[in-house]
């Protein structure tokens, strides 16, 4: 049996929730590398351009960079030469502020490719895969604590050891909490972080 291999992965964007303090990126990355942990960070596009040192201390810590999108808009609300100009224009605000090429990783906003059934195509003719999650606590809710969320992601885990894809969000006040939690509960079972480029492409995660 392979060993829990666990992929923090964080959707980075500009929040639209209560509860979201400054400086809540900050700290994750500085328990990350505390750590020596290798996470996933899947970028807004216009979230880099505001947080260009942020974005770049992300790549040089060594976590893969993903696209999150430009407007982080609904994308079934986008004509597919309107979808490929906002992918365009976030991998190219990612490169410019990381000096990091996205691709393949991309993650929907708002969840999966069913939302916009016309993204798949366009995903493909820009060489990017959409790379969706199997497990996640629901830290984006307004009233989640962390006595809440970790017990989730921890069963998601259990159920997931050998390709667990952890999807949490950059700016509430409670993730940082939440993944020193997680570290523990992974290291305390021999468990390895991974980045998403290091588990196999599976089904349970790539859409």
């Amino acid at each position: 049996m392979r060993a829990m291999d666990v992929a923090l992965t964080f959707d980075t964007e500009h929040p639209d929730r209560p509860l979201c303090p400054p400086g809540v990126a900050e700290r994750i990355l500085s328990m990350l590398a505390a750590n020596d942990v290798r996470a996933s960070f899947f970028l807004q596009g216009r979230w880099a351009t505001a947080y260009p040192d942020l974005a770049r201390q992300i790549a040089n810590d060594g976590h893969l960079v993903g696209n999150h999108s430009h407007a982080h808009a609904v994308l079934g609300n986008y004509s597919p030469e309107g979808l490929a100009a906002d992918i365009r224009a976030a991998e190219q605000a990612i490169a410019d502020t990381t000096g990091v090429d996205p691709r393949p990783w991309f993650r929907c906003p708002f969840g999966t490719t069913s939302h916009s059934p016309q993204l798949a195509p366009v995903l493909r003719d820009l060489n990017y895969d959409d790379a969706h999650w199997n497990i996640t606590g629901h830290d984006w809710e307004i009233d989640a604590s962390a006595d809440e969320i970790v017990p989730r992601v921890i069963d998601g885990i259990n159920a997931h050891p050998e390709d667990a894809v952890v999807l949490l969000h950059s700016w509430p006040a409670v993730v940082p909490d939440v993944v020193a939690r997680i570290i523990d509960y992974v290291r305390e079972h021999d468990g390895r972080f991974v980045t998403m480029a290091e588990l196999p492409r599976s089904s349970s995660w790539l859409v």
